[in-house]
């Protein structure tokens, strides 16, 4: 069978940079940092104390006030993006056939913030008599958001959520993409979300020294690809990509960003939260979105990378850059813009790949921040073009987008300039 092509018509974005796609991508291009203290809890015993937090939310612009108690955070972060990128789509609702238009939406977490209010209530008690919130499981489970908004506009296409860690919203899309290209939908609404900047979140990840603790230096703290870097920065928001069948937009009239034509995924089957120090996984997935796009290396001219600012997981990606694109390497943009956003877990890939979708359509590559002189790591090849501290203008003919998760999952999407 012949597939269909897939196309971007919408997108929506709540990050530390902004609340909206505007205002993220103007902070991406400006190189602006969105890290900064702990303000959801009193962090002052953790050894971090600063993360990239969304600043200025207010859930009562997209619920009723009395609604807003039924939501964890980050279901309100999906809900946020869900309908800034159908508004930005342009649906008539009226027209289309909703049971032909899918939401895949991703947590890496889920309602973490719910889960600990919930049980420290519970355990707090003098009694210990279960007085739960009846909302406690509907709030706290990672696959709500795409039920939520499911419900919100009637889609009753495909439905659920891809859970795979750090790697999660990346796998949302990739599915949303198959499906449509398969012809089992027409639209998807995809993409991921969290809000895990709390006591259990931050403590966790400090157990594991995966978090920086630059506490004297929190915008720069995050500096992947850097000698100096310590760990990665904690953030939180959504991000959320209208997809859809090629034919079904230009038979609406709708303005098309860019076109996705290739996914990949991969696992490293080495650790449960380190990378493969060779870049295995992160060589298989690269490969396998390539393929997948029927793409040479030579036409991909820009890759978000996964690039956390860990010493590990940093060198292991510029490995596999290496073997994947050979001498191509050093002709592409590289940039993480987590050194910017902080790592959102499981919403990472879907804000990433908006930053991608953003540099096809506006040839601009946004940067890596915080590296100085003096700072380069030796295990890296100075020769790769890591976009330091100043966005980049270039023709972008096609972006790829790595995110890579704890588990060893590994996922790709490559987007690429739309042309009839």
């Amino acid at each position: 069978m012949e597939l269909k092509r897939v196309v971007v018509t919408g997108l929506g974005a709540v990050t530390p940079l902004g609340n909206n796609v505007s205002e993220y991508w103007n902070g991406l291009i400006n190189g602006v940092s969105g890290a900064g203290p702990i303000t959801h809890f009193d962090a002052a015993k953790f050894k971090t104390q600063f993360a990239c937090e969304v600043k200025g939310f207010n859930p009562e612009q997209y619920f009723e006030k009395k609604e807003v108690r039924k939501y964890d955070r980050y279901a309100q972060f999906a809900i946020a993006v869900a309908k800034e990128s159908v508004e930005d789509a342009g649906f008539d609702l009226e027209k289309i056939d909703t049971n032909r238009v899918g939401v895949i939406f991703s947590a890496g977490i889920g309602g973490i913030a719910t889960f600990e209010q919930e049980v420290g209530s519970f355990y707090a008690s003098a009694d210990r008599v279960p007085r739960f919130n009846p909302f406690f499981i509907p709030k706290m489970i990672s696959d709500i958001a795409a039920g939520h908004i499911s419900m919100l506009y009637g889609f009753r296409g495909p439905n659920f959520g891809t859970v795979s860690a750090c790697a999660s919203s990346t796998h949302a899309l990739g599915v949303a993409f198959d499906l449509i290209r398969l012809g089992k939908a027409d639209v998807i609404v995809a993409g991921g979300s969290e809000a895990a900047i709390t006591p259990s979140g931050v403590g966790g990840f400090n157990s594991m020294h995966a978090l920086s603790t630059r506490n004297d230096d929190p915008k720069g703290a995050s500096r992947p690809f850097s000698k100096s870097r310590d760990g990665f920065v904690i953030g939180e928001g959504a991000g959320c990509l209208i997809l859809e069948d090629l034919e079904h937009a230009l038979k609406r009239g709708a303005k098309i960003y860019a076109e996705i034509v290739g996914s990949g995924a991969s696992a490293d089957a080495y650790h449960i939260t380190a990378t493969h120090p060779e870049g295995l996984g992160a060589t298989l997935v690269m490969q396998s979105a390539l393929k997948d796009a029927g793409m040479k290396p030579e036409e991909i001219d820009y890759i978000n990378v996964h690039g956390t600012s860990t010493p590990v997981g940093d060198p292991s990606e510029a490995k596999a850059i290496l073997k994947v694109f050979g001498e191509n390497a050093y002709k592409l943009n590289i940039s993480s813009t987590k050194s910017m956003t902080g790592h959102l877990l499981g919403g990472a890939g879907a804000i990433e790949a908006i930053a991608s979708v953003l540099a096809v359509k506006n040839d601009i590559v946004p940067p890596t921040i915080n590296h100085a002189e003096g700072d380069e790591d030796p295990e890296l090849d100075e020769k790769l073009n890591f976009t330091f501290n100043k966005a980049q203008k270039r023709t972008v003919r096609a972006a790829l987008s790595n995110t890579f998760g704890f588990g060893g999952h590994n996922a790709s999407v490559i987007v690429k300039k739309f042309a009839k």
